[in-house]
């Protein structure tokens, strides 16, 4: 415990306290607001995760807010802080512009990032089958993280989905990620006229789960959990998340799987593909990886997940990871999507 403290200190100088320390002093900050900002800035994780966790209000989701944004931040800031400090060893440039420069490139990108965390992009993934007679279009989104981002993100978003007149939707979790969601906050998803299937994540397990799984019951989403659904030609299977590693190998063996039928088997983590595809699974959809959401996270996420982003072959099935519809944290993007993916499967020719 000690060293992950430490390691988790040290972290934080080196990605939080170093640009914000660094960059107060070129802007020639009063000497008790350099240190306060600083200090503030530097504890901003620890004070959004512990103090303001379960907090409610306008005020307590501000201060998050800001905590968050600096964190996503904070990889370009000490990257132009670096930078800048080079530039100050090699030339005659002054701190103060060093400062101003590095204050104004740092908005310019996050104003970027934050349009592409707000503005899925549609990304269309062709697949065929004999297992069906005619086309099926239908949306993937996941990790919307509904309490980090807001109702009006969601109703944004299902506008999308519906203008794509797909015939279904599929979520694969981590729809919600903070206590006490609300019915009102979710209705656009009753507003939707096609079938909703959905399988829980992480962050549903956080929170109020029990409650969330009813809340979206009650507005007409089809919740499958640890279960399968079978409609016309298509077979929908629902997983539960875990941290376990192995979940889909213990749970899918106990769910009968029609393979007369195509199978769409929704699971959060990137997990588990080999032995859908044993079991007959067609298509594994998934997410929670985000892509690592903000570049270079991504290089951490793939020392934990094989499977990362897009589509991936195995024998005769598939598996897609959906790189998250909304984002976690700080709302912003910096070398990443936020996706909705839009399935268009048409029966092979005969």
């Amino acid at each position: 415990m000690l060293k992950f403290l430490i390691v988790i200190l040290i972290f934080s100088l080196i990605l939080l306290g170093y640009p914000a320390w660094r960059i107060g002093g070129w802007l020639q900050l009063p000497t008790v607001w350099h240190i306060t900002v600083t200090i503030l800035l530097l504890s901003s994780q620890l004070i959004a995760r512990t103090l303001l966790k379960n907090r409610h209000g306008q005020l307590a989701y501000l201060l998050r807010r800001i905590a968050d944004f600096f964190f996503g931040l904070s990889p370009v800031l000490l990257g132009l802080v670096i930078l800048g400090e080079v530039v100050l060893q090699f030339s005659q440039t002054s701190e103060l512009l060093i400062g101003l420069m590095i204050c104004g490139i740092a908005t310019l990108i996050a104003i970027w990032g934050v349009s592409i965390a707000w503005k899925p992009k549609v990304i269309i993934v062709p697949l065929t089958t004999d297992k069906i007679s005619s086309p099926v279009r239908f949306v993937q989104i996941s990790d919307v993280h509904i309490g980090s981002r807001t109702s009006r993100f969601l109703r944004q978003t299902m506008k999308q989905i519906t203008d794509l007149e797909p015939d279904f939707l599929c979520i694969t979790g981590d729809f919600i990620d903070q206590p006490g969601i609300t019915e009102q906050q979710l209705a656009s998803l009753a507003h939707f006229k096609q079938p909703i299937y959905y399988c829980n994540g992480n962050h549903e397990r956080y929170e109020d789960h029990d409650q969330i799984m009813q809340r979206l019951r009650s507005l007409g989403v089809n919740v499958l959990r640890n279960q399968q659904l079978t409609v016309g030609e298509l077979q929908f299977i629902g997983i539960d998340d875990a941290n376990d590693p192995h979940q889909v190998d213990k749970i899918l063996p106990t769910i009968t799987i029609d393979k007369d039928r195509y199978s769409i088997l929704l699971y959060h983590r990137p997990q588990g593909i080999e032995t859908a595809q044993a079991l007959g699974v067609n298509l594994k959809i998934s997410g929670h990886t985000h892509n690592g959401q903000i570049k270079p996270f991504n290089y951490a996420v793939k020392t934990h997940f094989e499977y990362i982003k897009g589509l991936y072959p195995y024998k005769d099935a598939y598996l897609y990871v959906n790189q998250g519809t909304g984002t976690w944290g700080p709302t912003l993007r910096l070398g990443t999507t936020s996706e909705i993916t839009l399935f268009e499967i048409t029966p092979t020719l005969t």
